[in-house]
């Protein structure tokens, strides 16, 4: 390739040249029109021809080079069906913004707010509109159903990261304020906008924070209170993306607080560790309590004994949860299940480990509503 752009490089420099001297300009390759203006000479239209006719016969010997050297591989997006298989996973991956890499930022640059991620204001008005009118009719849902929040009223509030008051009546028929952090529509919210956050909901007097959002990042799983100001971290179902096309019928799980997972670190001896899971923290708006929840609320958990703080890879799986967690995959499978094997499976606590070089590892956890929340920890 660089043989062919050195060759073709000889003739097209000194076109180039010719048509700014022509047209008395500093044009780059890149900045060179594809359309001839009409007030243009007959010459300068015949160099800029030229120079075009060139470029397109460098691209396309670039093209033909590429194709007859470079390595082929085929991808496929219309997987074939096998009858003979039954299928356990989905055809597909799906990529999806990354919640595990975050960078260090300066107290005084903090991630974008919602209303920074677009170019005109009146976008992100449109969206956190959106968001705030199914907020005030679906309320925010918890693993636990009697713990669901419903707003009674739900206004606009002139704050910098908090953008709307929502009201609700605790187990006492007590008022309460909620302030409400909208996450940006394509992006995810940081440890440091929460923090920000929660000391505008303290200095505004409110009791809590609840932050939705589409995604967080790693840490901010670890910030659930700042002061006396309990943060809930409530995920926006993606539904959400297409709100313009769906009614709002005040139905369905759109936001739900998915608490910290209560995680304890084992010491198995040497240099080997256990992981336990305890249960979830549940937010109870009745009495502004905090609770562990059991592990049986815990549909699967994963453990990344290596964690690189790029990705998140499964190198331990559990499932839990009440009643037969198998059924329905003994059902799909139509065979019996090999009970030692999935008992196994089916714990609380990991199997022993060494501890990792990079001296992190990661813990998801998912309920049986589908929303998933990860914890990093350092192990020494």
């Amino acid at each position: 390739i660089d043989v062919l752009w050195e060759e073709y490089q000889k003739t097209l420099e000194p076109l180039r040249e010719k048509l700014n001297a022509e047209l008395k300009q500093s044009w780059q390759e890149w900045e060179i029109p594809r359309e001839a203006s009409e007030d243009w000479s007959a010459a300068a239209k015949a160099t800029h021809a030229a120079w075009w006719e060139t470029r397109r016969a460098r691209q396309k010997a670039i093209d033909a080079s590429i194709a007859a050297k470079a390595e082929f591989e085929n991808l496929y997006d219309k997987p074939y069906e096998d009858k003979s298989k039954v299928r356990v996973a989905g055809p597909f991956t799906a990529e999806s913004l990354s919640p595990h890499r975050v960078l260090e930022m300066l107290d005084d640059n903090l991630a974008p707010s919602a209303r920074d991620s677009y170019d005109d204001p009146r976008e992100a008005g449109n969206f956190i509109q959106v968001i705030l009118d199914n907020l005030e009719s679906s309320g925010v849902q918890q693993a636990d159903k009697n713990a669901k929040i419903n707003f009674s009223s739900l206004a606009p509030w002139p704050g910098d990261l908090v953008c709307a008051e929502g009201r609700y009546e605790d187990a006492d028929g007590k008022e309460k304020r909620a302030a409400i952090l909208i996450g940006p529509e394509f992006g995810t919210v940081s440890r440091p906008d929460l923090v920000s956050a929660a000391r505008e909901a303290g200095d505004a007097n409110f009791d809590v924070l609840i932050a939705c959002a589409f995604n967080f990042d790693a840490q901010s799983s670890e910030f659930s209170k700042l002061g006396r100001i309990p943060v809930l971290k409530a995920r926006v179902n993606a539904d959400l993306h297409m709100a313009e096309d769906l009614k709002n019928t005040g139905k369905g799980n759109l936001f739900v607080i998915f608490g910290e997972p209560d995680i304890t670190i084992l010491p198995e001896g040497g240099d080997e560790i256990r992981v336990k899971v305890n249960g979830v923290d549940v937010f109870h708006p009745g009495t502004g309590e905090v609770t562990s929840s059991e592990p049986d609320d815990i549909a699967c958990w994963f453990v990344d004994t290596d964690y690189n703080e790029e990705r998140f890879f499964v190198r331990q799986a559990y499932f839990l949860g009440a009643n037969d967690p198998y059924k329905s995959l003994k059902t799909t499978l139509k065979a019996e299940i090999d009970e030692e094997a999935w008992q196994s499976l089916h714990s609380d606590t990991s199997r022993p480990f060494p501890k990792p070089p990079s001296g992190r590892i990661a813990v998801k956890v998912i309920n049986h509503l589908g929303d998933e929340v990860m914890k990093v920890f350092t192990v020494h």
